[in-house]
């Protein structure tokens, strides 16, 4: 699929989907006037054949100080260790996700998966099947809004051709508690090893 935007992909991004530019604002310490800190392209990494993230943001402490610039240096320096899991505990992550056209094969190796956080999942492009583990779905189109509350859920795009796009806040959560005292944590145990220890920030 060729897209129509004039924007083109950001470097190293895997599909053909507009690229994207994070802009971070904050006050000048003098005048407490807003201005821009920095404007820069999408930083893409291949998850798999047919998906790669793009982190756009994260904080580490809840609620963040904006007084410096100490949230800003302290979101570079996780993005350069590596190690930052699907959920950054503590603290909160803004994450776009794209995910490449379904063959019938890619249809059925969805991840299914549980993060002990409070999700919120936008549909930027395309149209993407949220599944539950009861056999639940229901079909997303652009714009439409997931708020994952610590469920079992797997996503899936919804064509054969055409490719989607995600944005995706996650905020660390409590743990889950069932009647009866029953944990649920995080559940990542339907995906392959090395994607285990990707999702994990263990790569």
């Amino acid at each position: 699929m060729s897209t129509s935007s004039s924007v083109p992909p950001n470097p190293d991004q895997l599909s053909p989907l507009p690229g994207v530019q994070r802009h971070i604002t904050t006050n000048d310490p003098s005048t407490g006037l807003a201005k821009f800190h920095s404007s820069t392209p999408g930083d893409w990494k291949t998850f798999s054949p047919s998906m790669a993230f793009n982190v756009i943001y994260t904080t580490s402490v809840s609620p963040p100080s904006l007084s410096d610039e100490t949230d800003i240096n302290t979101h570079d320096s996780l993005m350069s260790s590596g190690k930052l899991g699907l959920v950054n505990p503590h603290g909160s992550v803004c994450r776009m996700v794209d995910f490449g056209p379904s063959t019938d094969e890619e249809h059925s190796k969805h991840i299914m998966h549980r993060t002990q956080s409070l999700d919120y999942g936008i549909v930027i492009s395309g149209e993407i099947e949220c599944v539950l583990d009861s056999g639940e779905t229901r079909l997303m189109r652009q714009g439409d809004i997931a708020v994952q509350r610590g469920t079992m859920h797997a996503w899936r795009n919804a064509s054969s051709t055409n490719w989607a796009r995600m944005a995706f806040v996650l905020i660390e959560s409590e743990k889950i508690v069932l009647e009866g005292g029953k944990e649920l944590g995080m559940d990542l145990e339907a995906a392959p090893e090395h994607a285990r220890a990707i999702l994990r920030g263990q790569q």
